[in-house]
């Protein structure tokens, strides 16, 4: 097994299931290990054009100004993150360095950039704003203190870096806010075909990008920052996962068993978070996967699984919700108007890391500035949930 400069094989650390492994030590960031294209700015500078041609159309047929991503959303919820008491050196990194509690702000939602009935299945997101974060900025207002992390219900980038992403990306901008009766008929085909590729033991990221995902319940979702931030002095990928047993029974489920249907409802899924967080508490894990060894956990290539045989996801935090209203139609959009989530939101000890998280820094940054220029309203990083 290929090591970087400064790795060691040392007695490993329990994983979530109780067992002890011997684990390589985590690798130290270098910059060399961050490798751009030669002409990334200008693939850079394409996305930014091509997003915003999405953000148009939906700008022009609604008079309002969205995102040119995950520009649904099925719920936003308040809670408390809770850091791990004991964790060992490796991981008390960041945010996760003392037992410290904060409070969070959680938005789900679904990846297209127009607004589609849910029977259009695609992957789903979960972004996490947490409060109360002290530490060195990476940009914007120094007197901040939030952190963003976003992720996706799948373990690996859809595509290896921002040009190839940016090939794809052209393409689905040219259906942005059309044919939605037949994305309808498009979407039951392919999830027909990822359930036939799953028969065979293949799964295809591609077809449930495409709108080939399964129709199950969002809050069984267990989500992925898919591509790497720095942890403290080291790499990793971060993941949230259930683990209350009312969000752990939602795993797998189709929304028609909570009796939703999404042929006949297009927002079956909001709906579907309402009724569960109305009468139930929810919590979350917040797991660390570290970067051990570079040959197998690229950080460049964003659609590598890193195995977790030889990096397992491992606790840091929890997350609590307890019952609430997810979703509002009065209250909540003016609230998601005040909101920008991005990976570049955040301190020093997790910035961002390889070619799709460069190309999001200006993306998002590009689309906060749209939808704030647009809707007349200025992006707040809330000091507290309260202020919500």
């Amino acid at each position: 097994m290929s090591t970087a400069p400064g790795s060691s094989t040392t007695p490993g650390i329990s994983t979530t299931l109780g067992t002890s492994k011997q684990l390589a030590q985590p690798v130290t960031y270098d910059p060399a290990y961050e490798i751009a294209e030669p002409d990334e700015q200008q693939t850079i500078q394409a996305l930014v054009s091509t997003l915003q041609s999405i953000s148009d159309v939906t700008a022009r047929d609604s008079g309002h100004g969205y995102r040119s991503v995950h520009i649904k959303s099925h719920g936003l919820l308040r809670g408390k993150l809770t850091v791990a008491p004991g964790l060992p050196p490796e991981l008390k990194q960041g945010i996760f360095a003392d037992e410290q509690v904060y409070e969070t702000v959680i938005r789900l939602s679904t990846s297209p950039g127009d607004f589609l009935a849910d029977s259009v299945s695609t992957p789903r997101g979960l972004a996490l704003k947490v409060i109360g974060v002290q530490g060195e900025r990476l940009q914007g207002d120094a007197a901040a203190q939030t952190q963003d992390f976003l992720l996706v219900s799948g373990q690996s980038f859809v595509n290896k870096d921002a040009k190839s992403f940016l090939s794809g990306l052209k393409l689905l901008a040219k259906t942005t806010n059309r044919f939605p009766e037949f994305k309808k008929v498009i979407s039951s085909v392919l999830r027909g075909l990822t359930r036939l590729l799953a028969s065979l033991g293949i799964e295809s990221a591609t077809l449930k990008a495409m709108g080939g995902y399964p129709e199950t319940h969002i809050l069984g979702e267990q989500f992925f920052t898919q591509v790497p931030v720095l942890y403290g002095p080291y790499m990793a990928k971060l993941s949230v996962r259930p683990a209350s047993p009312g969000l752990l029974a939602l795993a797998g489920k189709h929304l028609n068993s909570n009796g939703l249907n999404t042929r006949d409802n297009p927002d079956a899924l909001r709906q579907a978070v309402n009724a569960f967080f109305a009468t139930h508490a929810g919590q979350w894990e917040v797991l660390v996967q570290l970067c051990r060894n570079l040959d197998t956990m690229p950080i460049e290539d964003a659609a590598v699984v890193w195995p977790e045989h030889e990096s397992p996801y491992l606790k840091v935090a929890t997350i609590d919700v307890a019952p609430q209203k997810a979703w509002d139609d009065k209250l909540t959009p003016p609230i998601e108007d005040k909101l920008a989530f991005s990976p570049w939101n955040g301190i020093a000890a997790h910035r961002p890391l390889g070619s799709v998280m460069r190309a999001r820094k200006l993306t998002y940054q590009h689309s906060s500035n749209f939808r704030r220029q647009m809707n007349g309203c200025p992006m707040h990083e809330p000091q507290s949930t309260e202020q919500l």
